[in-house]
């Protein structure tokens, strides 16, 4: 049973609700300005009042970004709509609620720490929807790592081994290599097919609901990247690699076909390894050593991530 949030909402004054939405675009939130995204996004939809800005603030903990934000879309031409819960609910549930309270045809969901990449960004979505025949769409995403300070280079470096990838590479490996950001779907499969709520914390919501998705809609990738500059430092990687393995198991679960992802290879292989346990601080200690060559950080950290899969799968 769906969970019940009390919410509010406010509107500025471009957003008239009797107006035909084609597009919202949905941005959930937490502890994360979206300001940037949404002032980059409004000169992209100028006078088109069938594209809506939608976003959700999951309880920010800042409470101060709230009222920031509230400022940011009143500035706006384009229409938008701030909706904020009275309690933290998550990444799954706040994607449904903002599905929910869509009034768009068609959804793109951005993380607020996103950007488009070039001008033709919303045109080239708007142009999918008319000609894909396509249920639900994802445009992929770079990061910008040329910059990255020492303590993101980690998350650089496997961001461009394993995020980097073009549409073509990407319609190779189907759904799975689906993510939740820069997804463009139509609202009424993201009403038939929502996030699962039983995925707490961080990761694989965005795979299980491709999966799901998949089998009675068409899925399929395209080349309209988004900029991703949601870089983090090695603690917090080890620490949502090591949280995300019950989101994990409860994806391979539902969906026993992913059993021969790299992932779960991985953990079982590692699961034969005598005394994998007592190794984790090894391999958690080579992904932090800036000293080390890259590839053997990036593997130090695959390794631990891989040792906490292997408990639970």
């Amino acid at each position: 049973m769906s969970k019940t949030v009390s919410y509010t909402e406010l509107a500025n004054a471009a957003s008239e609700h009797d107006q035909k939405v084609r597009l919202s675009i949905a941005i959930p939130f937490y502890n994360d300005d979206p300001g940037d995204l949404v002032r980059a996004l409004n000169p992209l939809i100028g006078a088109d009042k069938s594209i809506e800005i939608l976003l959700f603030d999951d309880c920010s903990s800042q409470t101060h970004l709230n009222a920031l934000t509230g400022r940011t879309i009143r500035a706006l031409t384009a229409p938008a709509r701030l909706i904020s819960a009275r309690e933290n609910v998550g990444r799954a549930h706040g994607r449904n609620i903002l599905a929910r309270e869509a009034r768009g045809e068609w959804i793109l969901y951005l993380d607020a720490d996103m950007a488009p990449t070039d001008d033709a960004f919303l045109a080239t979505y708007l142009e999918a929807m008319e000609t894909s025949g396509l249920d639900a769409i994802f445009g992929g995403y770079i990061t910008r790592t040329q910059h990255a300070d020492q303590n993101l280079a980690l998350h650089a470096a496997l961001a461009s081994a394993s995020d980097h990838c073009d549409a073509a590479a990407r319609e190779k490996v189907g759904a799975t290599a689906f993510c939740s950001s820069n997804l463009l779907a139509r609202r009424e499969l993201m009403l038939d097919v929502p996030f699962d709520t039983g995925f707490v914390g961080w990761g694989w919501e965005d795979v299980d609901w491709a999966v799901a998705a998949s089998r009675q809609h068409k899925l399929g990738h395209i080349d309209n990247p988004a900029q991703h500059d949601g870089l983090q430092p090695v603690e917090v990687l080890l620490d949502k690699f090591r949280a995300g393995a019950t989101n994990y198991a409860r994806m391979l679960e539902k969906h026993p076909d992913l059993r021969n992802l790299p992932g779960a290879k991985a953990a079982r292989a590692i699961r034969r390894v005598p005394f994998s346990r007592s190794l984790r601080p090894v391999w958690a200690n080579l992904a932090r050593n800036h000293q080390a060559p890259m590839r053997l950080r990036t593997l130090g950290l695959k390794l631990w991530r891989a040792s906490w899969t292997a408990e639970v799968i």
